[in-house]
């Protein structure tokens, strides 16, 4: 495994990028640590793809270099970076049973026969796919093919790292979770370095130990799920984790006090200096509380989901979310309070800090 590091890396498609924005990927300056695995998450577009592509080799960065374990490996093809890159699609040889598929890139790297079948026979029963062993790979089906790419990528033992690229697309949503459990498992047994594409935040926070959020060609925040959750450094990381996310209102600073039209809240602390631009309070449906005190709403629609309920109204003409429980009550003349411990503020889309 290695140490992968992105020394600020930039990229564009077209030939003579002028300014920040004809960059599909913005400055990139971060360190993929030995061992560790790594989500890569945002919506499509976001520049997620193109950089684990420049981690890959598929796509030589436009500036900036890539270091494995300090050795600048910007120019080397995939094949000498010795990575395994795992596609959003099957790519397997459809004439070779689903056991010489995945010894095929053992043979190559002249592996002893014994050893490639223990680890072929040990990767078969991880994907599930024992009674398929012997079976040409043209007659399985899509998520079948699916986890062959995901055994060609796992079996190796001496890769720097291996990329996957929303491997689980074609695959049933009870087999994503199976693979998912069982990918961490395995990095937990081998200590692979491991990089994982993916638009679905329960993919990505189930995965990873870290979580790289992407938006508009740049990373927004890296961190722990519970961080992302708790302490969001941008707007667009409440807004994108957490389901539904999180309430983000323009209001004005008083001191420990934000004004949102002609309601009052009470914030935690005051923030640090005079935070410049436009201001917001983010506040996650879990921190606001329905009752019969605090500011006035009007609520428009109750939505169950099992276990808890999603309220949905309007503060101050902004529209809001809270969730409560099944059996909590809902007052005729509704009023919602902040949780402060749930309160952050942003100027400019960047979360700002706070006194003490």
């Amino acid at each position: 495994m290695a140490r992968i590091d992105l020394d600020h890396i930039r990229h564009s498609y077209g030939p003579k990028p002028q300014g920040p924005a004809d960059y599909a990927l913005k400055e990139v300056h971060h360190t993929f640590r030995d061992g560790g695995a790594y989500a890569l998450l945002g919506p499509s577009g976001c520049g997620k793809t193109t950089l684990l592509n420049i981690i890959s080799g598929l796509v030589e960065p436009s500036e900036g270099r890539i270091l494995f374990d300090g050795n600048d490996v910007s120019r080397l093809s995939t094949q000498e970076r010795n990575i395994a890159q795992v596609f959003q699609f099957p790519v397997i040889y459809d004439t070779m049973t689903v056991y010489d598929n995945l010894a095929f890139p053992l043979r190559n790297r002249g592996v002893p026969a014994d050893e490639i079948d223990r680890k072929v026979r040990e990767i078969i029963e991880m994907i599930d796919l024992q009674d398929w062993a012997q079976r040409k790979a043209r007659g399985l089906t899509a998520d079948q093919k699916q986890k062959i790419s995901l055994g060609r990528g796992l079996v190796r033992s001496d890769v720097n790292a291996i990329l996957f690229d929303e491997p689980l697309t074609v695959i049933d949503p009870h087999m994503k979770w199976v693979l998912r459990s069982q990918l961490k498992q395995l990095h937990r047994r081998f200590g692979y370095t491991m990089v994982y594409v993916t638009h679905d935040q329960t993919e990505a926070l189930t995965f990873a130990d870290d979580v790289v959020v992407m938006y508009e060609g740049e990373i927004v925040q890296i961190g722990t799920p519970d961080e992302l959750f708790s302490r969001p450094k941008h707007t667009f990381v409440g807004y994108f984790i957490g389901s539904p996310g999180m309430n983000v209102l323009p209001v004005a600073l008083d001191g420990q006090q934000a004004q949102l039209g002609g309601q009052t809240i009470q914030l935690p602390a005051a923030p640090a200096g005079k935070p410049a631009g436009t201001i917001e309070l983010g506040i996650r449906p879990e921190f606001v509380r329905v009752g019969r005190s605090g500011m006035p709403v009007e609520i428009s629609k109750v939505e169950d989901v099992g276990r808890y309920r999603i309220v949905r109204a309007m503060l101050e003409g902004r529209e809001i979310a809270a969730i409560l429980g099944e059996d909590d009550y809902i007052p005729t003349d509704p009023k919602v309070s902040f949780d402060p411990a749930g309160i952050n503020l942003y100027a400019d889309s960047w979360r700002i800090a706070t006194e003490g």
